[in-house]
């Protein structure tokens, strides 16, 4: 490997970095030093990679791979062994000298850190451990800290790992364990789920003990993610929202991160040749919040998808299709509906849902109450019985989808 400064290396490895999705800092326990002791802060900023938490903070990260180096071949990656890419690596030191330069200059508030493996497993869970241990303890950094762990690694060194970061990810690559086979062969699924259910174990234990005992260590206190990659594989949208249910069922995970397949120079044939389209990450996205927040169950999101191809529409969101999908459900009375059944009116959010409930305790709501509490009440109508209003032409109408749908717009290059 040429020698390279410490300039040229972060072109080379924060460029890298760019293809790993689970860059939320969400969750985290809050943490600055305006008391004056120790450096960084997990509230927000701006920087290099900006991550948003539930409540709308932007929390930038300095995003890098430790190496681009790696001794698997993984088929969909552009770090892979057989990959004709220019190498870089980091030491230990370099990015904690980064980290705390990056700091000090305003430009991040917190480090995620991700690998490929070199040497060993172990030996590369080593190196990124040794960055949090050093920040943490020999310049008491008290930004927000991801690390991406490898599941191939000694227990203890992941366990490590949970003690100085903030989040742990592992990633599980693939929707399916046939997918994995093929596309990533050196990787194993039951690995994979030993490494994430150890976890999962030790942030469960050591959260009990928290509450027990306030000297209790902190552990990953904002949990583990994962990321799986969409459109590599022959997997279907119902088969990853499949997966994604069991991930979050199995080993509480914070979050379940989709990325969309993109070709790489000197690709395996095994590959696509395009990559899919950047819509059908986006309605992942929306079935994962279905499942995490509107209270659909796996197959609810699998109804919505299309019978014969297994994918989710990309015209329309997953909860238009179920709703579409489901005319015999609706419409729902908004005066009367448990929360359940409003959650599921195409158009009105989890915030709505609160505020129509609230409200309906003092009076009987019209459409144009509605109206005020969400953005689209034309597609709230069809679905909706309020008291001046019922959908009675609309609700019964076949071609109702392309009312609803959004309509498409001409962009003009030159507004």
């Amino acid at each position: 490997m040429a020698q390279l400064d410490v300039q040229q290396k972060l072109e080379i490895l924060a460029d890298a970095a760019k293809y790993d999705a689970s860059c939320s800092s969400s969750g985290t326990a809050k943490r600055t030093s305006r008391d004056g002791k120790g450096i960084g802060s997990t509230d927000g900023g701006m920087g290099i990679c900006h991550a948003y938490a539930p409540d709308g903070r932007c929390i930038s990260l300095l995003k890098i791979l430790l190496t681009n180096s790696c001794i698997f071949d993984c088929h969909f990656c552009i770090n892979r062994k057989s990959s004709n890419v220019r190498r870089a690596r980091f030491t230990a030191q370099e990015v904690v000298n980064l980290t705390l330069a990056f700091y000090r200059r305003n430009y991040i508030e917190g480090l995620f850190l991700s690998s490929g493996i070199i040497a060993s497993s172990n030996y590369t869970m080593e190196q990124i451990v040794e960055v949090a241990r050093s920040l943490r303890e020999d310049h008491h950094f008290r930004g927000y800290i991801h690390l991406k762990t490898i599941p191939d690694a000694d227990p203890e060194l992941v366990h490590q790992a949970g003690l100085y970061a903030d989040r742990v990810s592992i990633n599980v690559e693939l929707p399916t364990a046939s997918g994995l086979k093929r596309l990533a062969p050196e990787k194993s699924e039951g690995r994979i789920e030993t490494a994430m259910q150890e976890m999962k174990t030790a942030i469960v234990d050591t959260a009990d003990a928290k509450k027990r005992y306030k000297s209790a260590p902190r552990f990953a206190p904002a949990g583990q993610s994962t990321q799986m990659i969409v459109g590599a594989d022959a997997a279907t949208d119902g088969d990853i929202v499949a997966k994604a249910s069991t991930l979050y069922d199995r080993f509480n995970l914070r979050r379940v991160y989709y990325s969309a397949f993109s070709p790489i120079p000197d690709a395996s044939t095994i590959l696509p040749l395009k990559r899919p389209p950047l819509m059908r990450e986006h309605r992942l996205y929306q079935s994962d919040w279905l499942m995490r927040f509107y209270d659909y169950t796996p197959a609810d999101v699998v109804a919505a998808t299309d019978q014969a191809t297994g994918m989710l529409p990309l015209d329309i969101d997953p909860k238009l299709a179920w709703a579409l999908k489901f005319r015999g459900s609706f419409p729902v009375d908004v005066n009367r509906a448990p929360r359940e059944m409003l959650l599921r009116v195409p158009g009105l959010g989890v915030k709505a849902v609160g505020n129509i409930l609230s409200a309906r305790r003092w009076r009987r709501l019209s459409l144009a109450d509605v109206g005020r509490l969400t953005q689209s009440i034309a597609k709230v109508r069809p679905f909706l019985i309020a008291d001046d209003w019922r959908p009675l032409a609309l609700s019964d109408r076949a071609d109702l989808r392309p009312v609803v749908a959004p309509k498409k717009e001409q962009l003009e290059l030159f507004a």
